[in-house]
């Protein structure tokens, strides 16, 4: 979690009453849906496949290269492979698949449950935390790669061919110290860098050892726009009381109740750009993680059973309750929710 907030006793008090009403009042004025402004750009590091940097208002800044290398699948039969070689015609005589015939939609179709999650590699690199085995570090890691490898789809996109591969290197840098938890920062910069990637156009037949065409306009876009699907992203929302806001400041983590990390990605089969069509949600619910808000972990949040002092906030114990979970879940996923709106959002700074 981000450095605690020097919010006295009483004024984390008022903060979480304010934060209790209906409506509710944030420090901001936002809205409990609305976000922070952000800056974002992609396509700037030249020697990546897809590249994207991040800021949020408060200063935080995140950048994010995405490497792609062609391996050989260990273990790979080419008995399949060889199986469809030859295509019988009517008149009884064999003949060769070409490559155009090989296109990407035959691609697609051959690669559905080939992928495997190893083929794609998640590492955190954060200021003040030096060790790679830091917990916060790997735990960042680990949910990231957990939202990429959900979703199922990116790792399909990444079989070439009968016994060859594409390895996916997605490399994430925080530049600045974190003023809020930065889960939502990194999580919406691999979104940007994944749509921005690029990868070579293939030529040679999926039997074949791969070649790939050396103009570099013609690549082929890891996410293309013309199938709707969108790479996962995570949100996080926290709740007080009955309430749930998202995108939470430091000082509304500082006296959350809860703190969940809601993890979506675009439902297979749907043509859009993050919008619903006729009632039906494009988005569908990958992982949800509950995180432990910074006062359950300060000292200072334990206190002596039956106190009451008026006017000094403690921090809740216990679990969420059900129905506060599905509200997240709800406001999140349904047609024209949130989670649609950050989707187009982040549609608009694709290529730029």
């Amino acid at each position: 979690m981000p450095p605690s907030t020097l919010l006295s006793p009483s004024e984390l008090s008022y903060l979480h009453t304010s934060l209790s009403l209906s409506p509710p009042i944030r420090p901001d004025g936002r809205s409990p849906s609305s976000f922070r402004p952000l800056i974002a750009e992609t396509d700037l590091l030249p020697t990546t496949n897809g590249s994207a940097r991040l800021c949020f208002a408060d200063g935080t800044e995140a950048i994010v290269g995405v490497k792609a290398e062609v391996e050989r699948t260990m273990g790979a039969s080419n008995i399949a492979g060889q199986s469809r070689l030859h295509d019988e015609g009517a008149d009884g005589d064999t003949r060769m698949h070409s490559a155009e015939e090989d296109g990407e939609d035959e691609r697609r179709r051959q690669a559905r449950g080939k992928g495997q999650d190893s083929w794609i590699e998640v590492t955190v690199d954060m200021p003040g935390f030096g060790r790679d085995d830091d917990g916060m570090v790997v735990f960042l890691a680990q949910m990231l790669q957990e939202g990429l490898v959900a979703d199922g789809g990116l790792r399909e996109r990444l079989w070439i061919g009968w016994g060859w591969h594409w390895r996916v290197y997605v490399d994430i840098l925080l530049l600045t110290a974190p003023n809020s938890y930065p889960l939502p920062l990194l999580s919406l910069t691999t979104h940007l860098a994944l749509l921005s990637t690029q990868l070579p156009a293939p030529i040679s037949r999926i039997d074949e050892d791969p070649l790939f065409n050396d103009d570099w306009d013609a690549a082929q876009p890891l996410y293309d726009e013309t199938t709707g699907t969108r790479p996962p992203f995570t949100l996080l929302v926290v709740s007080v009381g009955d309430n749930i806001f998202f995108d939470p400041s430091r000082e509304e983590l500082a006296v959350a109740d809860a703190v969940c990390a809601v993890t979506v990605g675009t439902v297979q089969g749907i043509r859009s750009t993050g919008k619903s069509k006729d009632g039906e949600s494009s988005l569908r619910l990958l992982s949800l993680r509950t995180i432990d808000p910074p006062a359950r972990l300060a000292a200072a949040a334990s206190a002596t059973e039956g106190e009451d002092d008026q006017g000094v906030w403690k921090a809740a114990r216990g679990g969420m309750k059900r129905a506060v979970v599905g509200k997240m879940v709800k406001t999140v996923l349904e047609p024209g929710g949130v989670g649609e709106e950050v989707m187009t959002g982040l549609e608009g700074f694709r290529g730029g």
